[in-house]
């Protein structure tokens, strides 16, 4: 482990969220907690730093990054050209028409 690596694991794994960060992270999400809620959060998230030290112990260098364990596949269908309705059909479809285009309300004023 390169001695960076190892030095954040350090910093992680002796860390543990004091009270006044987890009210700033409450802030942050603009959640009103109690108290028996600020130390519960405290825990769950110093037990998450505690998850993330030891998932950064282990050593990832023979895997390729990663952004799908799936291949690649397009989920939009081929286009295809396919007959339309004349222009006069879709026309009078429309609840207004002026020379041969759609009358819409005006947008600006």
């Amino acid at each position: 482990m390169p001695g960076g690596r190892q030095r954040l694991d350090d910093i992680i794994r002796h860390m543990a969220l004091t009270q006044e960060e987890v009210e700033h992270i409450a802030a942050l999400a603009r959640l009103r907690l109690t108290d028996d809620e600020k130390a519960h959060f405290r825990e769950q998230l110093s037990a998450i730093l505690d998850h993330m030290a030891l998932l950064r112990r282990v050593d990832t260098s023979d895997i390729e990054p990663t952004a799908s364990v799936l291949p690649l596949r397009s989920v939009l269908r081929p286009d295809v050209v396919t007959p339309s309705l004349p222009p006069g059909e879709l026309l009078a479809l429309a609840p207004a028409a002026e020379a041969q285009m759609f009358r819409v309300p005006p947008v600006l004023e």
